[in-house]
């Protein structure tokens, strides 16, 4: 028989708000997206299940400014949420990110029931912002002009167990004419050297074997601080690190790109033999109109130097057809230089106007069947050079951190993807014994495509890893609590590997 007393200790207790985020644009964005979630669930909010599709009763827009065509994007959802709003009493929509720093009042304007508008420099409000917006009731928008804090002081959700993204800065100085970012982003701003070590050195202790170094111009870390080799030192520093398997870092200016780097990439066991170096354009007269501070000759220089130090790193880039002014000619010297780096993989980008920059207005803006067409010439010539830098794997034995997720068709084909050293994606047999992603494994290359490897023999080798035993671990803390809930420490989110020659970039390479 329960009591008066027990009676009176009765308390409903409401159900925790679910969030989602859903997120356009760089890496920076995706690791920003990691700290609105960990900020969320600080403040007692939990993850909605995946394919909530604006069920949640707070949905985030972590928005990309890079396109022309962003705002379109963000404000054709916004308009197929406001009926879900509208139906949902308390239901929260916030938009966050550069496309918010740079169009702020406009997106309460154009779309009244968003509630909450936040920058790229004040990330760490958006929980405040949500309550005041409730309280309140009207729309709050806060736009920070500079950075409040450092964003990697703010809790963080990470998405896997065994590697983490970690910011070493923030912000441009480059005054590249096709890119809004640095205006958005702000100057570059550095992180001190020890507080990043501190971090991987936590990583690793949770568990984490790879890492990657993360900033808009990453190789340009010390100029903040005064220190030209600041960023070969950092990576020397990593290699120091016990139980720090593979370091990565994204992405670089060929400006930056220093012969004291190429050093300690060739020096440091641990920094893998990988390097994403954004060309842009082989013409000398269109890096010059993009306020690029290379040339052809000093780029071509760069890749030199790497092979030589690291006859075996795989070089990616980032490539823009058609900026304004761009002649056949010009497009032509971007073909030489294709042909001469082969690359293992190039992100080409048709050239597309970004309101505010100076490259939108322009003159000689190339028409879209131009642009079209040698875009198309540009990507056939760049298969054809992965499939041959591919094949050349065909026999190799690599090892493979196992991956998660990234083999769409592991299921239907009984196999298990992984990142070789070099960061190529190896879908391999298999093996019986039991294999966890973060684990290790060792095949022998059987088959090369264009964007991937297979291993279809047996599985040579396996290596259970500290990393694997996180994954583990943290899967049977997923399964045991509600999704979302923080489970104690930090959890890590796996680098998502860079877009197959379309989409979007940062443009602040």
């Amino acid at each position: 028989m329960t009591s008066s007393s027990d009676r009176s200790l009765a308390v409903d207790v409401p159900a925790p708000k679910s969030y989602e985020i859903r997120t356009y644009g760089c890496q920076m964005n995706v690791h920003d997206s990691e700290r609105l979630s960990g900020l969320l669930e600080d403040a007692g909010y939990v993850r909605a299940p995946e394919g909530s599709d604006g069920d949640a009763d707070v949905v985030v827009f972590n928005t990309c400014a890079v396109r022309e065509n962003a705002d379109n994007r963000l404000y054709g959802n916004l308009g197929r949420l406001a009926p879900k709003k509208a139906s949902r009493p308390g239901m929260q929509i916030a938009v966050g990110g550069c496309l918010a720093q740079k169009d702020r009042d406009t997106i309460v304007k154009k779309a009244p029931w968003v509630d909450v508008v936040f920058g790229t420099h004040n990330i760490g409000k958006l929980p405040v912002l949500l309550e005041r917006a409730r309280v309140q009731e009207e729309a709050q928008v806060e736009i920070a002009e500079s950075l409040e804090a450092f964003p990697s002081t703010l809790p963080t959700r990470r998405e896997s167990a065994y590697a983490a993204w970690v910011s070493i800065s923030v912000g441009c100085n480059n005054t590249c004419t096709f890119c809004i970012v640095p205006a958005l982003r702000g100057k570059e701003k550095d992180r001190r050297t020890g507080d990043i070590l501190a971090e991987i050195e936590a990583l690793v202790g949770e568990g984490v074997s790879e890492i990657t170094l993360l900033g808009q111009n990453v190789n340009a870390y010390g100029s903040d601080i005064g220190d030209r080799e600041a960023f070969s030192k950092l990576l020397r520093a990593c290699g120091t690190i016990e139980g720090l398997e593979r370091v990565r870092f994204t992405s670089p200016h060929p400006r930056d790109f220093t012969d004291d780097v190429i050093a300690a990439m060739a020096e440091t066991p641990n920094v893998m033999p990988q390097l994403h170096m954004p060309l842009q354009s082989g013409s000398d007269t269109v890096l010059k109109a993009m306020r690029r501070s290379y040339r052809q000759e000093r780029y071509l220089g760069i890749i030199e130097n790497v092979r030589a130090a690291i006859p075996h790193a795989a070089i990616t880039t980032d490539i823009i057809v058609g900026f304004p002014g761009e002649t056949e000619e010009d497009f032509e010297q971007t073909l030489h230089v294709v042909r001469e780096a082969r690359f293992a993989q190039a992100f080409t980008f048709q050239y597309s106007k970004r309101p505010g920059t100076p490259a939108a207005t322009m003159e000689n803006q190339i028409p879209k069947a131009v642009v079209q067409a040698r875009y198309e010439r540009l990507v056939a010539l760049q298969e054809e050079i992965s499939w041959e830098e591919n094949k050349k794997q065909v026999g190799r034995t690599l090892e493979l951190m196992v991956a998660e997720g990234e083999g769409r068709k592991d299921g239907a084909t009984h196999r298990l993807s992984g990142r070789a050293a070099d960061n190529r994606l190896v879908h391999f047999t298999k093996p019986e014994q039991e294999v966890r992603p973060g684990d290790v494994v060792t095949v022998e290359i059987t088959y090369a495509a264009p964007h991937h490897l297979l291993a279809e023999g047996q599985v040579l080798d396996v290596r259970r890893t500290r990393a694997g035993d996180a994954w583990e671990k943290r899967t049977a803390e997923k399964a045991a609590k509600p999704a979302g809930v923080m489970l104690g420490l930090p959890r890590v989110g796996v680098p998502a590997p860079l877009p197959v020659a379309t989409g979007s970039g940062c443009g602040s390479d």
